[in-house]
Order: C-alpha cells, then sequence, then structure tokens
C-alpha cells in the first residue's frame, strides 16, 4: 500500500494547486482575449482595406460623373471703336489673357480678355470699293477667318500670338497673320456679292474657300501658297470653280467644309442638307439631300478635325450628323443623335479645340454645352435676357467670353474636364465617324490630338467573361474530377504524392505561364490544330477503352494491382495517343482541311489568330486547376467517414456512394472551389497580356484572342496622364472589376451557405 500512496503523492506534487490554477485560468483568459482582439482587429482591417480600395477607386471616377460649369467672372463693354461697327465673331487664345474681335467694317480689334481693355487693333485688306458682305471662321486648329466682299473677293486673316519674357514675366502679344498675303483674292469671276461664305485649312498647308453668291450661285476657290525662304515673301496661287448650284427657288443659308476641304455642306431654307464632294473641285458632285425634320437650319459647325456637323434649327434643337460612307463608296450626310433642345433658335454653334465637345446659343440668351460622341449636355445654362450672338471658346476648355447682342463680353471659368463619358459611351452601340454603323469598341488613345476616344467596356468585360469561360471548361472538369478520385478512391501513398505534385503547380508564376504560352504553346497549336480536337476526342475514348478491358480481365490479373492504383494504367496509354495525334495531325490536315486547318477555318468564314482563347483556355486552366483541386480534394476528403461507411453497409457499391452521399456532402466545398477558380481566372492578367492579341474583340471565337479589364489596365496606365479622363476611366474599370469579384464571391457565399444547409442532415 506505500507504493500507491507514494505515486499518488508524487503526481499530486505535479498538479498545480488552486493558486496555480487560478494564474493560469487569469493568464489563459489574457491570451484568449489578446486573440480575440487580435483575430477581429485583423478582421477589421481586411474589410477596411477593402472599403478603403472602394472609396479610393471611387474618389477617381466621381468627377466623370459631373458635368459641366460656367461661373461669369465679369461683364465689361466691348471696347469701342473709332468708327462703331458690329462684331461678327469672337475668339480667345489659350493662355486666356487675350479675346479677339472681328468686326463688319474689317477692324480686328485685339483686347485684354478679363477687363476688357482695348490693346491694339489692325485692318483687314480689301479693296478700295469693297464693302463688307459675310465672314466664316475656318475649323478652330487651323483659326483662319475669311472675309467676303461684295465685289467677289475675300481676304482671310489669322490673329497670331507671340510670347515673350521680359523679367521672366510671360507677355503674350497678339497681331494680325496674313496666310495667303495681304491682299484680297477674286473668289468669284462675275464680281457678285458674296452671301455665305465657308473657309478651311488643309493639311498640305492650302486654304479651300467656297461661297454663295447673291445671284444664287456656288463657287469654290482652291488657294495654294510658296514662301520664299530668304525674303519669306508669300505668294498665293487661286483656283476658281463653279459648283453646281441647288435647284430654283432655293437658298442658300449656311455652309460649312470638312477639315480635308474635299466635301462641302451646304443648308438651304427648306429644311434640307445637301453634300458637295468636291474632291475634284473641276467635276464636283452634288448628292440629294437630307432633310432636317427639326426645323430650318440657324446654325451650323464642322467639329474639330472631323466628318462631324453639329447644327442649331429655329426650333432650339441641336443635333449631330454624320459624314457616312454608303455600299456604292459615296458618303451621305446622316443624323446620329439629339441633344436637349435650348428655348429658342439657335443663334451660334461653337466648336472646341481638341475634342468633339461644342457650346450653343439661343437669341433668349441661353447656353447649352453638349458632347457629340458621348451624346452628352453637360449644361444648359441662362445667362440673361439679352441674346448671346457669338462665343469665344479657349483652345484649352478653361475659359469663355460670351458676347451678347448689346457688345457686352462676360468672361466666364469653365470647368467640363470629363465630357467623354456616358453611359452610352461605356455600355451601348455609338456611332463613331468614319464607321458604317453604331458598334463597341475600344481605343482610347492614338498618336492624333484630335482622335475620337473610343471606349466601350463591352468588348472589355466580354474578353475577361470569354478568357475566364474557356479557362474554366477546360479547368473544372479536370479539377473537380481529379478532386474527386484522388480523395476519395486513391490509396493514400498515391495521394500522397499526388496532391502535393498539383498543389505545387499553384506556385508557377502566372509570366512564366504566359511566356510559355505565347512563345511556345500558341505557335505549336497552329501547326497541329487537329491534334488538339483529336486529343479532346480520342483521349476520353481511350481511357473508356482501357477501363472496360481492365474490368474484363480475370481477377488473379487485377488483384496485381492494388486498389486504388488503377489510375497508373491509364499513364502509358495516354501518353501514347497523345503522341499518336500529334504525329497524325500534319496528315489530318492534308487529307481533311487542304494542308492547313487555320486557313481551312479563314477560308469558311472563321477568322483564326494564333494567339486566341484556345491558348488561353489552356494554360490559364492549367494555372486555375491547383485551386479547384485543392479546395474539392479537402470537401470530398472532409466527408465524415461514417456516411460512406453507412452507406456500404447498406449495400450500396462505391459509386453510388460517392455519387449519393459523398457529393451531395462535399457540394458546398466544390462549388467554393469553382467559384475560387473562376475569380482567379477573372482577374488573370499576365496570361492574357501574352497569351493573345489583346484585341479588344466583341465575340466568343475560340479561334481569335481578346482584351480583358485586368490586362487593358495594365497595358494602358502606365502611358495615360494622371486625372485625365482615360486614365480615370481605367480606374473606372478597375472599380468594375472589383465589383464583379465582390458580386460573384458574394454570390457564391450564399450559395455554399445553401448547400451546407441542405446537406448538413445527411
Amino acid at each position: 500500500m506505500s507504493q500507491p500512496m507514494s505515486t499518488a503523492a508524487k503526481a499530486s506534487g505535479l498538479m498545480p494547486n488552486a493558486e496555480q490554477r487560478t494564474k493560469l485560468r487569469r493568464w489563459r483568459n489574457i491570451k484568449d482575449k489578446i486573440s480575440g482582439y487580435g483575430i477581429m482587429t485583423a478582421g477589421i482591417a481586411v474589410v477596411g482595406s477593402l472599403a478603403l480600395i472602394f472609396v479610393y477607386l471611387f474618389s477617381e471616377v466621381t468627377p466623370l460623373l459631373r458635368g459641366a460649369s460656367v461661373n461669369v467672372e465679369k461683364t465689361y463693354d466691348l471696347p469701342v471703336l473709332e468708327t462703331p461697327s458690329p462684331t461678327e465673331f469672337i475668339s480667345l487664345e489659350r493662355y486666356e489673357e487675350i479675346g479677339t474681335a472681328y468686326h463688319k467694317n474689317g477692324t480686328v480689334q485685339f483686347f485684354n480678355a478679363v477687363d476688357g481693355t482695348s490693346l491694339s487693333q489692325q485692318q483687314v485688306p480689301k479693296s478700295p470699293d469693297a464693302e463688307f458682305s459675310t465672314l466664316a471662321a475656318s475649323e478652330s486648329s487651323h483659326g483662319l477667318v475669311a472675309y467676303g466682299y461684295n465685289n467677289g473677293e475675300v481676304a482671310i486673316v489669322k490673329a497670331q500670338y507671340d510670347l515673350s519674357y521680359p523679367d521672366d514675366k510671360r507677355v503674350v502679344t497678339a497681331s494680325l497673320g496674313f496666310p495667303l498675303g495681304e491682299q484680297a483674292f477674286v473668289l468669284d469671276a462675275n464680281k457678285s456679292s458674296l452671301a455665305v461664305l465657308a473657309v478651311q485649312g488643309t493639311a498640305s498647308g492650302g486654304t479651300v474657300v467656297s461661297a454663295a453668291t447673291s445671284d444664287d450661285r456656288l463657287v469654290l476657290g482652291v488657294v495654294s501658297t510658296k514662301t520664299n525662304p530668304i525674303t519669306e515673301e508669300t505668294t498665293s496661287t487661286t483656283e476658281t470653280f463653279s459648283l453646281p448650284s441647288l435647284p430654283i427657288g432655293e437658298r442658300v443659308t449656311h455652309m460649312q467644309l470638312d477639315d480635308a476641304g474635299r466635301y462641302l455642306v451646304v443648308a438651304n431654307d427648306k429644311a434640307q442638307l445637301y453634300l458637295y464632294n468636291i474632291t475634284n473641285p473641276a467635276a464636283a458632285e452634288r448628292y440629294e439631300p437630307v432633310n432636317v425634320e427639326s426645323g430650318n437650319v440657324t446654325a451650323m459647325r464642322f467639329l474639330v478635325s472631323t466628318g462631324s456637323l453639329a447644327i442649331g434649327t429655329d426650333q432650339g434643337k441641336v443635333s449631330q450628323w454624320l459624314m457616312v460612307r454608303d455600299k456604292n463608296n459615296k458618303y451621305h450626310v446622316t443624323h446620329v443623335r439629339d441633344f436637349e433642345s435650348l428655348s429658342g433658335p439657335i443663334a451660334h454653334i461653337a466648336p472646341e479645340f481638341s475634342r468633339r465637345g461644342f457650346w450653343a446659343a439661343d437669341n433668349k440668351g441661353d447656353i447649352g454645352i453638349y458632347y457629340g460622341t458621348s451624346a452628352r449636355t453637360l449644361l444648359t445654362k441662362s445667362m440673361g435676357s439679352t441674346p448671346i450672338t457669338h462665343i469665344g471658346l479657349s483652345p484649352i476648355n478653361g475659359r469663355v467670353l460670351l458676347l451678347d447682342s448689346t457688345q457686352k463680353v462676360s468672361t466666364a471659368k469653365v470647368w467640363n474636364e470629363h465630357p467623354e463619358v456616358s453611359f452610352s459611351v461605356l455600355w451601348e452601340k455609338v456611332w463613331y465617324e468614319g464607321r458604317e454603323a453604331p458598334d463597341h469598341i475600344w481605343q482610347a488613345s492614338s498618336g492624333s490630338d484630335n482622335f475620337e476616344a473610343k471606349m466601350s467596356f463591352v468588348p472589355l468585360s466580354l474578353g475577361t467573361l470569354k478568357a475566364a469561360l474557356f479557362a474554366i471548361l477546360f479547368a473544372v472538369p479536370l479539377g473537380v474530377m481529379g478532386a474527386i478520385y484522388t480523395a476519395y478512391f486513391m490509396t493514400p501513398k498515391l495521394r500522397g504524392i499526388v496532391k502535393p505534385t498539383i498543389e505545387i503547380m499553384a506556385a508557377l508564376p502566372s509570366v512564366i505561364l504566359g511566356f510559355l504560352a505565347g512563345l511556345w504553346l500558341a505557335p505549336f497549336l497552329e501547326n497541329h490544330l487537329p491534334a488538339i480536337f483529336s486529343i479532346l476526342i480520342v483521349v476520353p475514348l481511350v481511357m473508356l477503352i482501357v477501363g472496360f478491358t481492365w474490368s474484363q480481365l480475370p481477377l488473379r490479373i487485377r488483384a496485381s494491382i492494388p486498389e486504388g492504383w488503377e489510375a497508373a494504367i491509364l499513364v502509358i496509354p495516354v501518353i501514347v495517343t497523345i503522341w499518336a495525334c500529334i504525329h497524325v495531325s500534319p496528315y489530318m490536315e492534308v487529307w481533311f482541311f487542304n494542308g492547313s486547318l487555320p486557313q481551312w477555318f479563314t477560308n469558311n468564314g472563321i477568322k483564326f489568330e494564333q494567339r486566341n482563347a484556345l491558348v488561353v483556355g489552356l494554360v490559364m486552366g492549367f494555372a486555375v486547376i491547383p485551386s479547384i483541386f485543392s479546395i474539392a480534394e479537402d470537401a470530398v476528403f472532409s466527408v465524415p467517414r461514417h456516411l460512406t461507411q453507412g452507406s456500404l453497409a447498406l449495400g450500396a457499391t462505391r459509386w453510388q456512394t460517392m455519387r449519393g452521399v459523398v457529393l451531395p456532402t462535399a457540394s458546398p466545398g466544390i462549388f467554393s472551389a469553382v467559384m475560387m477558380g473562376f475569380g482567379r481566372a477573372v482577374g488573370e492578367t499576365m496570361i492574357v497580356l501574352m497569351a493573345t492579341g489583346n484585341s479588344p474583340v466583341v465575340n466568343f471565337n475560340i479561334f481569335e484572342g481578346m482584351r480583358t479589364l485586368s490586362a487593358n489596365i495594365a497595358v494602358e496606365m502606365p502611358e495615360t496622364a494622371v486625372a485625365s479622363t482615360h486614365f480615370r476611366v481605367l480606374f473606372l474599370a478597375a472599380l468594375l472589376l472589383l465589383a464583379l469579384t465582390f458580386v460573384v464571391n458574394t454570390i457564391a457565399e450564399v450559395v455554399r451557405q445553401r448547400l451546407r444547409k441542405r446537406y448538413s442532415n445527411l
């Protein structure tokens, strides 16, 4: 009895006493609280970080949602001339310091745009007996102003602004330039008064002038200039042509030349538009008229460097028209979109200098700011009851001069940073210049300053879904079925080899996979395309045949392979089958596809590109398989053994048990695995970037590439200007991608919880 007592006493000495237990309990509670607070803090940090990402992205995107604003800073009288004369046109230079007023008597007046102080004035050249009859301004980027006279002559001038920096202070000096010389030239040989005028500079440095005369004839002048490099003297040569007149009884009210000087648009007093092809002025063509349904044209201007026309009518309607090429390769003027109307007849339209925006003013004192491509009416505002007759825009769109009928000028600060973006631009078909029909296009930048940005999210969104879809189609069957077999049928020893091997695949950098896909796999698939299709068909058949053959062998032979190792038998037949398909591929192309399957697809109207969705699907599927496999395998392996053993005890086969017990129980985990794989595929960047042509196409052709949201951000973000519209649209794409992932994961979690609840009672 003494020995047990001694052992008990020794054991009691090892156990903590009451005081020690109290201290241990207190220390355990402290550690529990620290752990609890740590976990809670980490969770809050994760959620907070996600929220901050949303906030930051949204803060970058918010300016896209703003409209325009115009804040008048000062109103003053236009400086009075020695000989008062009405103002026919007004402009503002890029530094927003000097305004220019073109008066009817030929005086060009430069004044301080801030306070209206007169700076200088010059006279437009004319013949002694000539009187002013009309005035026209070219597209904003050329800056030409043409004066037409009652003797058929035209004088063309251009405001010039020179910079100097005395005492490190910028000084802008204005002067009047004469690009065609200081003498007016004869446009109409009959010397009739010019009633309506249009002028345009060309890329080659020439000038095109057209006019409607008082006797209803149309004339055209093409002026070319040469400058002596020594004397800097400019000489001009003018060729004049007669254009087909309007039908009898119709009178020209407005005319505009396109930016290349090859087409002339004429509006008559019958609410109609005529298009003239003046590419060959000696044989000019007049096309059939187009009706303007919204009333007679009262203002008309081409937008900058485009075939896009802004038109205002006597009913206050504002619309945009495009020059569209028809099936006969001829242009015609087409009405493409309407904007919010103003309250009175449109008196003036002023295009912006470097983008497809324009301003309109009516005879009741209202103004409107519009953008063509996005079909946005950014602002309509009343500037008072006095009619606004002319608008002078800054080339940088930061300030505007508004001249009313009483010769008062209002100088106003303008905020209009991002008019190019609207819901219709991002998600609907848009009719772009040079296109025959509306379309979804992404082309956000170009080498031209006057490029029309095309920023549809449809090609990028479809490209993202296309890449993810083909990756999932490849990864889900292999990943899920492999996980089921590994977790349920495979021996523990073989499972210990297979599972870590597949999980190690997840460590492969996506940039390496993309590199291999672009440089090796894409050319290989192009040269062995029949092998890919034959592998998809033949390999499953071989597996079925081998499996069936194995099941028919005598039991003594099948018993030689331990249970769970049967899959190893398929390795050699599958490898041999793939090898055979690859080596037979060239012969299949010769026998069935005239020597080239890619060319056969092209000949039958199916576009084929070397870097296509098939390549992306295979490689990105390879990258996604480890995630799907690992999660699904854990879900299947974690099914309680008493469920499977009970099913087997009741007489069910292993296959029936797997189908009726294991899969329903593991379905929440399998679904989570698939959704995790989908999220991985949606956000993939480098594989898509390197394995496709990055063409933003709108189709699900497996033999064409795509451009995804993530790859587009990676490609274009480094070359965008900070805070530009393009920059913010890329942030919007990032916000869309994050929202898409968030929504998909939320839906996946809801479905997973419902599946778990449904099958938790098995």
